[in-house]
């Protein structure tokens, strides 16, 4: 969600945190600010200056140009609201000014202490009614602020040791970084449940931290992983980290990694938007994460250990475990309940899926012999974090992540992993993430039936061949697209939609929906087609589109009945449709026919169109398609 960029340097940084924050904009947000130690004329000291917007990055880098905006030391922030509404004064950095000066009646009184933040402080209430009573006035509605103040009630000439003691009273997730006009030359950051990195400058004169590396791309490849309670100190030419337990770590604790966060993977080229270039890059992005898969071994899941050499070997996990928990959110978790037909239907284990932000606040009863597999695009998703290690404190110690980012949280807290090549996702609206996902559960599926018995030598060579051809036959499904097109021009006058799906194309209604609201703002849902009559028909009439996704399976019959229930009562259909299902177009019936019966594999075929439809309706309805309102790419808070 929420961005840092933060850099001390002998060189005027700003560029560089404008730049990163410019990177970071994938994320979602919808306010950004810089503050710097500003030189005072003559050389005569430093003082915090700032400045903040409710616009886009482009828009605060103008503002840096017009207001002189420069520094050797810097801290910069794009944020995405939680506590406050989206406004100037709410924007980040955040500035104390001390006990019993308001930043209104007292303006020329400087600020002290400056400091950005990622997370949701959960005692923010208290600790606010706490320093309030020592006089501390307040300019936002953000739990954000109380920090700022809180450092600044600590400090006594020690930056470090301010946010240390700080920190240790926060409840909650956050990643911060701290500067105090007293000490020009510092930033202090400090982690507990939010990403933060360290890049470390290539000169070794100049240091920066940031939320994700892609910020620091261009400006360092060095990069060390904070972990949980970790505090870090940098300086021009130095920098130390303190662990959760108060000792100092050296490299051998928190590694310096090579980091290829390539800038030009965000170029936009000649497409619209982001979502439409990441819809078209999914052909090369199933064929990427499948590169060099020659049989299936569970092999392929093997963990990797931080010093680069083999983990925790697959074959041993899959034959201890006789169960599967899928734990994910939004996308992610509708890819999981499309595995949990595979892992039941070809793998013959038990599965279930659990939305991750709700699955550690109930009674669950937990199953040594359970594999957790967490599935997250970013690696940092909080709620799915959260549910990992509370399923780990359970006694469940198999883990499994499906994720794209392999220098991730989640990949770090998982035994096992399989990594998806989707490269970086700009769009809000999760495309070839998901379907890579698809395929790396998939993947999973058939190691998992070969670690049971069930995946004969021929079986796997079809599966197998089959998946190779999957980046030729999406490329057919997305040739369709004038059709979708045509589509979309009748969905953009309308204002709810249904989406109905049967067995394993049930999941992939749902995700077709969720990327009609995300997009273009429209009310759908979607609904097992089987459901229809009870309830859901009784939405249905002529200005209520209802999409039916209808594979030539063995629920076909059974989807047809269910279309002519929405026929009788007038409502309009949108059927994507295999070649041989024997369904046409009619009067209140408008077939798209998909290129061919794709069996198992068929719901990475199908979402395809859906995307398209979603994404060209937004663009006729006119919004804002890779930045959503109220919407972030990379969820770090609960």
């Amino acid at each position: 969600m929420c961005g840092i960029v933060a850099a001390v340097s002998h060189r005027d940084i700003v560029p560089v945190l404008v730049q990163g924050l410019q990177r970071l904009e994938y994320r979602g947000y919808d306010s950004c600010g810089v503050a710097v130690q500003a030189a005072h004329a003559g050389g005569h000291g430093f003082s915090l200056q700032r400045t903040r917007s409710t616009a886009r990055v482009a828009e605060l880098m103008e503002q840096v140009k017009t207001e002189h905006v420069d520094g050797l030391t810097g801290i910069a922030h794009t944020r995405w609201a939680t506590h406050g509404e989206p406004a100037v004064r709410n924007a980040h950095p955040h500035f104390s000014h001390g006990q019993g000066v308001s930043p209104v009646a007292d303006a020329e009184v400087p600020a002290r202490v400056a400091l950005v933040h990622n997370g949701i402080i959960e005692n923010y209430e208290a600790l606010r009614a706490e320093l309030q009573a020592k006089g501390y006035v307040f300019a936002s509605q953000t739990d954000t602020e109380v920090i700022a103040h809180l450092v600044d009630s600590l400090y006594d000439g020690d930056l470090f040791a301010a946010v240390q003691a700080a920190t240790a009273r926060l409840h909650g997730a956050f990643a911060i970084a701290v500067m105090h006009k007293d000490e020009p030359h510092r930033v202090v950051g400090a982690r507990a449940g939010s990403p933060l990195i360290l890049g470390v400058g290539q000169s070794g004169s100049e240091h920066f931290l940031a939320s994700d590396a892609m910020a620091l791309a261009g400006v360092t490849d060095q990069i060390v992983y904070l972990e949980e309670g970790d505090l870090v100190d940098l300086q021009p030419g130095r920098y130390w980290i303190v662990g959760k337990g108060g000792a100092q770590l050296g490299a051998e604790q928190r590694p310096v990694k090579t980091v290829m966060a390539h800038s030009g993977a965000a170029e936009l080229g000649p497409y619209r938007h982001y979502m439409q270039k990441e819809i078209f890059e999914q052909p090369r992005a199933i064929g990427d994460t499948l590169e060099g898969v020659q049989s299936i071994v569970p092999e392929l899941f093997d963990g990797v250990t931080s010093e680069g050499k083999t983990g925790a070997a697959a074959w041993r996990v899959f034959k201890e475990i006789d169960r599967i928990l899928i734990l994910a959110c939004g996308t992610s978790y509708y890819s999981g309940c499309t595995a949990k037909y595979w892992i039941e239907g070809l793998a013959g284990i038990p599965c279930s899926v659990e939305v991750a932000s709700e699955y550690r606040y109930r009674t669950s009863v937990p199953d040594p012999k359970t594999l957790v597999v967490t599935i997250s695009q970013s690696g940092e998703t909080a709620d799915t974090l959260a549910a990992l290690r509370h399923a780990q404190n359970l006694g469940m110690k198999h883990t499994l992540t499906i994720c794209n980012v392999a220098t991730s949280a989640m990949v770090r807290e998982c035994e096992l992993a399989y990594i998806t090549r989707a490269g970086v996702e700009i769009g809000v609206a999760s495309t070839k993430a998901f379907t890579t996902q698809l395929a790396g559960l998939f993947l999973l599926t058939l190691a998992l039936a070969q670690s049971k018995g069930r995946l004969s030598e021929e079986k796997e060579q079809q599966y197998l061949a089959a998946m190779r051809h999957l980046p030729v036959a999406l490329q057919s499904v997305l040739a369709l697209e004038p059709q979708i097109i045509s589509w979309a021009e009748d969905f953009a006058k309308k204002e709810n939609a249904l989406f109905l799906g049967r067995g394993i194309h049930y999941p992939i209604a749902l995700e077709g929906a969720l990327k009609l609201k995300e997009i273009s703002y429209i009310h759908a849902e979607a609904y097992p087609a089987g459901e229809l009559k009870h309830g859901p028909l009784a939405l249905v009439d002529s200005a209520m589109p209802v999409v039916t996704v209808a594979p030539n399976d063995e629920l076909l019959e059974k989807l047809k009945s269910n279309m002519q229930e929405v026929r009788a009562r007038g409502g309009v259909l949108y059927i994507l449709a295999d070649a041989n299902t024997n369904i046409e177009s009619s009067e209140g019936m408008h077939v798209i026919r998909m290129p061919e019966n794709y069996g198992a594999l068929s719901p990475i075929l199908h979402v395809a169109p859906l995307q398209l439809l979603a994404y060209h309706t937004a663009v006729a309805r006119g919004t804002d398609v890779d930045k959503p309102r109220n919407l972030a790419k990379s969820v770090t808070v609960e």
